[in-house]
């Protein structure tokens, strides 16, 4: 068995620097009044950190998991939970088909810059659209963590790098109270991707790459491609039982393969193709399907000139608008073809040597 490796984490913070941190979230004038209160919640939320009350609440997993007698988070069984019938319902022959737009711009006009962002417009055209061809369109807009009180998407721990078995599907990384890192948004994420049929994600460039927040959901999406649905097996976080696992054979599950996707990348001076094509290689990767050509737009917009006009030059290019709307009628005729039996992975059955 490989060695696991310690020694970078350190201590933990000290019971000063712990009630710096605490007490900075209630640094408006406000709060002094309940002071005496927030004192007896911040003793609360260091004892949570000292004792490592990740998941404070728990049941016994069941007979359904590897170990029944393993006290699974309730929070992580609920959003499995809610995952599973979001794929049923995508998978029932009856259901409307449905395809997850997401803007992926930091930019929105409720928070610092006062403007909507264009690729906040550009995802209205596309789910208009969708509508327009009868698909059901899900916006997920995520501009909001920017603008929004506690909304968040925490950053992937890169469990996959220890051993793929210790990276859960749904990911269990979070909400971890004991570090007070709650109101994760990915556990509505996953269960938006496993409702649809088909994901259309729009995004700007930002110094050569997709924005941040898109770039935080990408990541927490590794558990989607190979990630273990079983967190009994390796005893919540164990990374010696998952390292072993993985040696004795895993067959690298892709939660979110077959369905359909478009993509769209826009920017002002560079860095459009890359970024397309890395956005259209992870999701050929993860098992999607692209919707052909017309699916995956790269263009620049107001090709240098000032970002204070970028609105007017997007007004301006009406063929531009046009390629937008056309990437959602390629994901619409796709799906279509998809759930009548038309369309599938070509390479679903070949074997690889290498997985990963």
């Amino acid at each position: 068995m490989p060695t696991v490796r310690k020694g970078q984490a350190g201590e933990h913070i000290s019971r000063d620097e712990f009630s710096k941190r605490f007490r900075q979230e209630f640094y408006d004038p406000a709060f002094r009044a309940h002071d005496r209160a927030i004192d007896a919640l911040e003793e609360i939320a260091w004892q949570a950190y000292e004792e490592g009350r990740k998941a404070p609440m728990t049941e016994k997993a069941g007979p359904e998991f590897a170990d029944a007698d393993y006290d699974l988070s309730v929070e992580w069984r609920e959003t499995r939970d809610k995952i599973r019938a979001a794929d049923a319902r995508r998978r029932a022959g009856t259901t409307p088909s449905r395809v997850l737009v997401i803007c992926g711009s930091s930019r929105n006009d409720g928070t610092c810059p006062g403007e909507m962002s264009k690729t906040y417009r550009m995802s209205i055209a596309v789910c208009d659209q969708l509508r327009a061809d009868g698909i059901e369109a899900d916006l997920l807009d995520l501009s909001h963590l920017t603008s929004e009180p506690m909304q968040r998407i925490y950053p992937c721990k890169g469990c996959v790098s220890t051993a793929m078995p210790l990276c859960h599907w749904p990911c269990s990384c979070y909400p971890n109270h004991a570090t007070r890192q709650t109101n994760d948004l990915m556990a509505e994420v996953y269960e938006r991707w496993s409702a649809a049929h088909g994901v259309v994600i729009l995004t700007p460039v930002y110094w050569y790459q997709i924005a941040s927040p898109l770039k935080l959901m990408v990541d927490r999406l590794v558990c989607a491609d190979g990630g273990n649905p079983d967190p009994t097996r390796t005893s919540g976080k164990n990374a010696e039982k998952a390292k072993q696992i993985e040696l004795e054979g895993w067959d690298y599950p892709k939660h979110l393969a077959d369905r359909v996707y478009g993509v769209v990348v826009h920017g002002d001076v560079a860095g459009i193709e890359s970024s397309r094509r890395a956005l259209c290689d992870w999701l050929d990767w993860m098992g999607l399907i692209d919707a052909g050509f017309h699916a995956r737009l790269d263009r620049f917009i107001g090709y240098y000139e000032p970002y204070a006009t970028s609105h007017e030059a997007l007004d301006a290019d009406r063929a531009l608008w046009e390629e937008v709307r056309n990437v959602a009628r390629a994901v619409a005729r796709c799906v279509a073809e998809l759930r009548a039996g038309r369309v599938s992975r070509l390479d679903a059955t070949l074997e690889d040597p290498r997985p990963k």
